[in-house]
């Protein structure tokens, strides 16, 4: 955060956004249409290899064993050996090159899920946080099978064609009735295919809804413990797991359906073969040797066209993962960030801002200065917080805000975000340690001051590790007071320009409060800050003091001057 503007790598063009979840899978299969290729054509080998096999087997029974020669039956071995030695190579880099392909496709998915749920713009998508989390994980794992899946078919497709070949070579009739079963069993199965596919998406959505709970119960589990509303928490979150339970059992239901159903057309398909093979060679219009060849590929013919009957299934889940992702990729920002950067300085002005509590707001804070703002209703301070955090679009409200004299729309958010940092009063703490929750990116040179400047100081001491104790997910091992002034630690390292604290005290004790307010206005002299607080510590350490009341500044002054002359402020902050 330190870095000046002028050597700050420029952010890449943003990737073209695919259309829909057929776009998903088309941009998918597109990126890896090498490592596809050379998939299918080893994963071919190997179906070849497979079906090779019995055919091999028939033609030494023809003709091997009829000679009886030790030669003819040590070629014949050796053929064997270089099919089963195809076999096992043809499959060990066939499935290595497919399964990287679809590890690094779905890490790229997952990457391209998550930055759109941490945009700074909000995004018009109904989906929450744990939704986001369980599209960003199953689902890009899902959509990227798609890239084994392809290969796999035309490897499974090239098996049957083989087999039917063959057996058509032998008696046309053994060659027409694969060819006939094996699209009779497709047709059935497709059909199958489509009800598991909307299945699996309402399943999907269900899974995501509970997900989504638990992070909004874990979120507010403090809370919840202490009024007593764990159980109802609890009672809300187990109606929708039932839900999703259910769902799955339904598509579970279908899931076995559908296999059973495939196993036993492909079993019907196998003793067909066989059994007019048989016929065949006890009428006397195929050899021994050819029965032998059917008997065997009707046996290996299950395997590839039982993966073959599982690609419509496999299609249609990865189908519907690629769209819940494009409710998350093609949803439109609800805004559209300027190309400009905010110019060198940090002056910051809201100008009759109206929106949500906020009426008429207008003030001004020159760089270098040291704001306070007392808002009387806690509504208002949201949302002031909310609009300098660019959490709310500037067409989303009247007025105008400036930073370093430029209107917040015109702005890149980027660009914004390096130059003023909002930290909430609910700041997130993350699983790491204290160090990476102060200094996420490792590039602050802050970091000492930071910790002292925030009476972080203690927690650091207090540990044998210092700055390399582990924090758990949400600060679970921290204290509220401890978490308060972790987050802040966090804020003065990143070394803005601009400043905003929304009440970055309100859980630690008063001591350490009147300390925390003065080392604050030490480390950020001649830094743009506005605090918004009712705190008397932060509000006497300000410069000046702005009183925001039913939306509009009605007072201006210093702390002690407003104490001595505005009762209502008195009254409001006085503890």
């Amino acid at each position: 955060m330190t870095t000046p503007d002028t050597q700050r790598p420029r952010p890449e063009a943003p990737a073209e956004v695919p259309r829909g979840g057929v776009g998903i899978l088309r941009t998918a299969l597109r990126r890896n249409v090498g490592a596809m290729a050379w998939g299918t054509v080893l994963m071919g080998l190997y179906q070849a290899g497979e079906t090779a096999f019995p055919i091999a087997l028939g033609l030494i029974v023809e003709h091997a064993l009829q000679d009886r020669s030790s030669g003819a039956l040590a070629l014949s071995v050796a053929a064997l050996a270089v099919i089963i030695t195809t076999v096992s190579l043809s499959w060990r880099f066939g499935m290595r090159i497919l399964q990287k392909a679809n590890t690094t496709e779905a890490h790229r998915w997952r990457v391209r899920v998550a930055d759109c749920g941490l945009q700074p713009v909000a995004r018009d998508v109904d989906l929450k946080s744990g939704e986001v989390l369980t599209i960003a994980t199953e689902d890009a794992d899902q959509t990227a099978d798609i890239i084994e899946v392809v290969p796999l078919l035309i490897s499974s497709l090239v098996a049957v064609l083989v087999a039917a070949v063959a057996l058509g070579l032998a008696d046309v009739r053994l060659g027409a009735l694969v060819i006939v079963g094996t699209v009779a069993i497709l047709s059935v199965l497709s059909v199958m295919s489509r009800r598991i596919g909307s299945s699996t998406r309402e399943q999907q959505a269900r899974v995501a809804r509970a997900g989504a709970k638990v992070a909004d119960l874990i979120t507010g589990l403090r809370p919840l413990h202490g009024f007593g509303g764990n159980h109802s928490a609890f009672g809300s979150y187990r109606k929708v797991s039932t839900q999703a339970k259910h769902q799955a059992i339904t598509v579970a239901v279908a899931n076995g359906a559908y296999a059973g159903i495939a196993l036993a057309l492909n079993a019907v398909l196998a003793a067909a073969v066989t059994l007019t093979a048989g016929w065949l060679a006890f009428d006397g219009r195929i050899t021994i040797g050819e029965l032998v060849m059917a008997v065997g590929l009707a046996q290996f013919i299950m395997e590839p066209l039982k993966l073959f009957s599982d690609m419509p299934k496999y299609v249609m889940m990865a189908r519907a993962s690629a769209e819940r992702m494009a409710l998350v990729l093609v949803a439109p920002p609800v805004t559209t960030p300027g190309p400009q950067r905010p110019a060198a300085g940090g002056d910051l002005e809201v100008d009759c801002v109206r929106y949500g509590a906020l009426s008429a707001l207008k003030f001004q804070v020159p760089a270098g200065e040291f704001v306070a703002i007392a808002v009387y209703q806690p509504r208002a301070a949201a949302d002031l917080a909310s609009i300098l955090a660019l959490n709310v679009p500037p067409d989303a409200y009247e007025g105008v805000v400036r930073v370093s004299g430029e209107e917040l729309a015109g702005l890149s958010i980027e660009a914004v975000r390096e130059h003023m940092l909002v930290n909430p009063y609910d700041g997130e703490i993350f699983a790491g340690t204290l160090r990476t929750n102060i200094d996420p990116s490792g590039t602050s040179r802050t970091v000492p001051e930071a910790v002292e400047a925030s009476m972080l100081t203690d927690v650091v001491a207090l540990h044998r590790e210092g700055l390399d104790h582990g924090v758990r997910d949400r600060g679970a091992n921290l204290s509220g007071g401890q978490r308060q002034r972790l987050s802040l630690a966090r804020a003065l390292a990143a070394d803005s320009d601009i400043l905003v604290l929304h009440d970055p005290t309100t859980a630690v004790d008063a001591v350490t409060e009147q300390l925390i307010a003065r080392n604050l206005a030490e480390l950020r002299r001649g830094r743009t800050t506005v605090v918004i607080t009712s705190s008397p510590a932060l509000l006497d350490a300000a410069d000046r003091v702005l009183v925001l009341d039913e939306g509009v500044i009605t007072a201006e002054d210093t702390h002690r001057n407003l104490l001595a002359t505005d009762e209502d402020y008195c009254l409001a902050v006085a503890r």
